[in-house]
């Protein structure tokens, strides 16, 4: 849901969108494929990429790629859950800024949410200033490029709301972190999705258990 609604802003700002998905061996990894190639159809993105990085399994350490981790559904946990995938957001932004390099792009745009990222470190907005200043620093003198992060202050209320005012298709998305078919309800993807519906006084279109 974040993801979309940023390449909806950078859209409606007046952006050509070049969409980028990956492929890491997550529990939800043909569904979430599936809603980003119907995402981009709704966007009308004309060049898009799908990437497959088999190495996080190979790494594990997290529920996301690691079934023999189970996924907790008990709450959100304090602290850095066992749902985070070691410094996939370093690695996704190092892809895409090669990528923003070949297309002479200016901007990267990334739906990280600073408060609502379930103290995931590769979400905090130092980090993603971090990576700006290195993406430049590593690629040739004439690019810079600028990552856009319009979600990074929001709560996930305001996030749901500003979906609503740009029309984005809410049904295309997807949250939860372990079931493809009908959304589980109670992991901490979904809890906090349900918790930004409830506020903002939406109805999710998802299904649930």
């Amino acid at each position: 849901m974040d993801s979309t609604l940023s390449a909806y802003m950078m859209k409606e700002r007046g952006c050509e969108v070049i969409a980028l998905h990956f492929n890491y061996g997550q529990r939800t990894q043909k569904k979430e494929l599936a809603c980003f190639r119907e995402i981009c159809a709704d966007l009308g993105v004309e060049e898009k990429y799908e990437i497959d990085l088999d190495f996080f399994k190979t790494i594990g350490a997290s529920a996301l790629t690691d079934t023999n981790i189970k996924v907790p559904t008990d709450g959100i946990e304090e602290g850095v859950p066992n749902t985070y995938v070691p410094f996939r957001n370093g690695i996704f932004l190092s892809i895409a800024g090669a990528l923003a390099e070949k297309h002479g792009a200016q901007s990267l745009a990334i739906g990280v949410v600073e408060e609502d990222s379930s103290g995931y470190p590769d979400c905090r907005e130092t980090f993603i200033d971090s990576m700006q200043k290195s993406i430049n620093l590593g690629t040739k003198d004439a690019t810079q490029i600028k990552i856009e992060r319009p979600l990074v202050k929001l709560k996930k209320e305001q996030i749901v709301s500003e979906a609503f005012e740009l029309n984005v298709p809410l049904h295309l998305t997807w949250s939860c972190y372990q079931n493809e078919e009908i959304a589980c309800g109670v992991c901490d993807s979904c809890r906090l999705r349900l918790k930004g519906f409830e506020i903002a006084g939406g109805i999710d279109p998802l299904p649930y258990m």
